[in-house]
């Protein structure tokens, strides 16, 4: 669903008050959404657009009713847009744990290539094993030419109860951030 006015509003207000850190919006590859999150952080001293769109198949034909090349152009436009706006992009595969691996390399070096800085490797429905999630990370730096031009992030689900585990290892593989809850606070 799409963020609310308050949740645009509390975004705003963290940027116009907190100084020194990156503040970061999320948007849908939606132009609307990344107009208004490159507003909420337009006070900010750094800023970061964060775009995703998902991108495994069941979210390909139940959700967006689009083909796998339509996805990549989507991927590519909602970060470009972003890039309008500011020059920090992170871009998220959603649900990068159940997509095909060679579209998942595919979608993630037409992010870089579009501008993005980070590349978010989402386990969306949270039913990852620590194993998988390195096989991701493993996959992305060594079969995309251009993954030494953004950072890897991870963000872990708990269902299973691996959240930790799948981001330490993630980490230990060669992932440089992770998106997780602190004091339980957060996904």
């Amino acid at each position: 669903p799409a963020a609310s006015q308050g949740d645009w509003d509390a975004v705003n207000a963290v940027a116009r008050e907190v100084r020194g850190p990156i503040i970061c919006g999320l948007a849908r590859c939606d132009r609307e959404d990344i107009v208004k999150v490159a507003s909420a952080l337009a006070p900010a001293e750094h800023r970061r657009i964060h775009v995703f769109l998902a991108t495994s198949a069941i979210h390909r034909e139940f959700k967006l009713r689009m083909t796998q090349d339509e996805i990549i152009a989507r991927a590519v436009q909602g970060v470009q847009r972003a890039l309008s706006y500011c020059d920090d992009i992170e871009f998220s595969a959603e649900d990068a744990a159940r997509t095909e691996i060679d579209l998942l390399c595919r979608v993630v070096a037409a992010a870089i290539d579009a501008g993005a800085t980070t590349i978010n490797i989402p386990d969306t429905v949270g039913y990852t094993t620590p194993n998988e999630m390195v096989d991701r990370v493993h996959a992305l730096l060594n079969r995309v030419p251009n993954m030494d031009r953004a950072v890897i992030s991870c963000h872990c689900h708990n269902d299973l109860g691996l959240e930790v585990a799948n981001s330490l290892d993630a980490v230990a593989d060669g992932a440089g951030q992770i998106e997780c809850k602190i004091n339980g606070i957060g996904e």
